[in-house]
């Protein structure tokens, strides 16, 4: 059975490498990372292209191949017979790429082991906890990582061969479009091409994370409320929340319950949740967390608003673009509230200073609006002793000079679109 299974996956594996996909990072990062000695993993959301892209940096090369998402493997699994079978089918194989290890039993054990051996591994995950509790644990200081998402807007106008313009009005509203579709479908690659199955294939497969990823991994027993609670998360995405708030309003029974299942959520790559910035670290650990989803797609697909939600939307889609560029929620990417109770979208920190704040703000044309939001960056410009101040908005560009202060508004597409 088992020798069927190597079998079957490497057929797999051919009819896979035979297709052309669209390129998500540069040859050169990619050379550099395959090159490294250590374990390489990739990480990121279920269905983002995570194996399509360990297929991409490997095609030159003689690699073996096992994808635990398959039911048979994981119940046939025996490592040694495995291994035997492995030589016979992929004969001096260079790599080993193991897809979706994560849901192994024990998986840490043995890619320690296999490491130890010598053998060249390549890891994909969906599930955070690579590189949380199991990988800092196993494997300390022995992998690099590379995290796939869904699809840029760049890479789906990429994917779509169109050429983003603003030189006549039709091109400028041939751009605005494609972005209005990119801020309601999201960015997961086998819906790029087919909008109209978008809705049903983003609810499927917020099913099957909740009850593949989640509810059978960590053998969640009342999945009702791991549902209502998603649900209720879906629902105010973009919006700040506490955790006795939503225990509170799901009648969960504990705070420590909503915790549980919220950071189930945020393992699969589901949910991210972004906290306030503050330089006392207990002070920024008790506040409040907004609440974001890691493709804005699921909120059309899943949501029960009629209203389209387009401000929360721009800035959900910012917020993603801002993980694609290497920011991390904890570490270097945060919300921030002023003294004033002034709220900032974005805080982004290199190293230990803070580097750009950012408003994002769907329309300022009401004078009302960009008031408001130039209050606040000034007053978090002075908090926060950082003078690069940006407002991503919808269609408007201009340069805001007060009080000594330079705020650039940009169209969100110029701002998505830059590399």
């Amino acid at each position: 059975m088992l020798k069927n299974i190597v079998g079957q996956q490497k057929e797999e594996r051919d009819l896979l490498l035979s297709k052309n996909y669209q390129k998500r990072i540069s040859v050169d990062k990619t050379t550099d990372f395959l090159n490294s000695g250590l374990i390489k993993l990739i990480t990121g959301p279920r269905r983002a292209g995570k194996s399509v892209f360990a297929l991409q940096i490997l095609s030159r090369q003689n690699f073996a191949y096992l994808n635990f998402d398959d039911d048979l493997l994981l119940k046939n699994f025996d490592e040694d017979l495995l291994w035997q079978y492995l030589l016979e089918a992929y004969p001096d194989f260079n790599f080993l790429l193991l897809d979706e290890v994560q849901n192994l039993p024990g998986w840490d054990i043995w890619v320690s082991k296999l490491y130890r051996r010598g053998v060249n591994l390549v890891i994909t995950g969906s599930n955070a906890k690579l590189l949380s509790t199991e990988m800092a644990t196993a494997l300390t200081g022995r992998y690099v990582q590379i995290q796939i998402l869904p699809f840029s807007f760049n890479e789906m106008l990429e994917y779509k061969k169109i050429g983003v313009s603003s030189d006549t009005p039709a091109q400028k509203a041939a751009t605005m479009l494609e972005l209005e579709d990119f801020l309601q479908n999201g960015g997961y690659p086998e819906t790029i091409l087919a909008r109209g199955l978008a809705r049903n294939y983003l609810s499927s497969l917020f099913d099957s994370i909740l009850l593949k990823d989640i509810a059978k991994r960590f053998k969640v027993r009342n999945t009702d409320e791991l549902y209502s609670l998603a649900n209720w998360l879906l629902a105010n995405f973009a919006n700040a929340f506490s955790l006795n708030r939503l225990a509170q309003d799901l009648n969960l029974g504990s705070v420590h319950t909503a915790q549980k299942y919220c950071k189930y959520l945020e393992e699969p790559f589901l949910f991210c949740y972004l906290p306030r910035y503050d330089s006392k670290l207990k002070i920024m650990q008790k506040a409040a967390k907004k609440i974001y989803l890691i493709d804005t797609g699921f909120v059309r697909a899943r949501a029960f608003e009629l209203s389209k939600n387009t401000g929360r939307l721009l800035e959900n889609l910012v917020f993603v673009e801002l993980l694609r560029r290497g920011f991390s929620a904890v570490q270097s990417l945060f919300y921030y509230r002023t003294r004033n109770d002034r709220e900032i979208d974005f805080v982004c920190r290199q190293a230990n200073q803070v580097s750009e704040l950012i408003q994002v703000s769907y329309d300022i044309s009401n004078p009302k609006t960009i008031k408001r939001e130039v209050s606040a960056l000034i007053e978090a410009s002075d908090e926060l002793n950082c003078q690069n101040l940006t407002i991503l908005t919808w269609n408007n560009r201009q340069i805001i000079e007060e009080r000594n202060k330079k705020i650039n508004v940009i169209p969100v597409w110029e701002w998505l679109i830059r590399i």
